[in-house]
């Protein structure tokens, strides 16, 4: 081989030397960009669960499972701002914030179900959107909790099951209003 041939063939073989090394480490790259894989609102992804703002109806079956996990669900996103009870009274607005509605206002108590569920979604007011947080499953668990907090402060004696009903008028003996027995002459033990 000349000399000439030999200098052109070196960088020929150095080149593809190196693409032959970065291969394995470029294969498991992607060239699709981060925002192609980030979450997103699919709106037609679960027909099934969406309902208008105005609409009252429930698309899921009501059941203890899942007013469990809207009570959990609930815990976790909601009562930093609307507390356990519903009252707007969590930690961010014991500590400054603006306190949100009570859900036990008669304002709220009235809302369409399709409303709540599009809040919880959205957002309102100083709220931001949980879409990307909560599953449209776990909204409708949130709203069919929130539902239950609302009849457990507006709740009739008539709409009680009969023996609920029973132990609200007639307590159990032996117990004060804090639930520690009292001993016969009415002091606590």
């Amino acid at each position: 081989m000349t000399s000439a041939l030999r200098r052109r063939s070196v960088p020929r073989i150095f080149g593809t030397l190196c693409v032959a090394v970065a291969l394995p480490f470029l294969a498991g790259c992607s060239l699709k960009q981060d925002m192609a894989l980030q979450p997103k609102n699919r709106p037609l992804a679960e027909d099934e669960l969406l309902v208008s703002k105005e609409s009252n109806s429930f698309p899921l079956p009501l059941t203890q499972e899942l007013l469990e996990r809207g009570e959990n669900r609930y815990k976790i996103f909601c009562t930093p701002c609307h507390g356990l009870q519903g009252d707007g009274n969590g930690m961010v607005a014991m500590r400054g914030m603006k306190h949100p509605p009570s859900y036990h206002e008669d304002r709220l108590r009235q809302v369409p179900n399709g409303y709540l569920y599009d809040v919880i979604g959205n957002g309102f007011g100083a709220m931001l959107g949980y879409s990307a947080q909560i599953a449209p499953r776990d909204r409708w668990a949130i709203v069919a909790y929130v539902r239950a907090l609302q009849l457990s402060r507006n709740a009739r004696l008539a709409d009680l099951p009969a023996d609920v009903r029973e132990k609200v008028l007639h307590p159990p003996a032996g117990k004060n209003n804090e639930g520690t027995p009292e001993t016969p002459g009415g002091k606590k033990e």
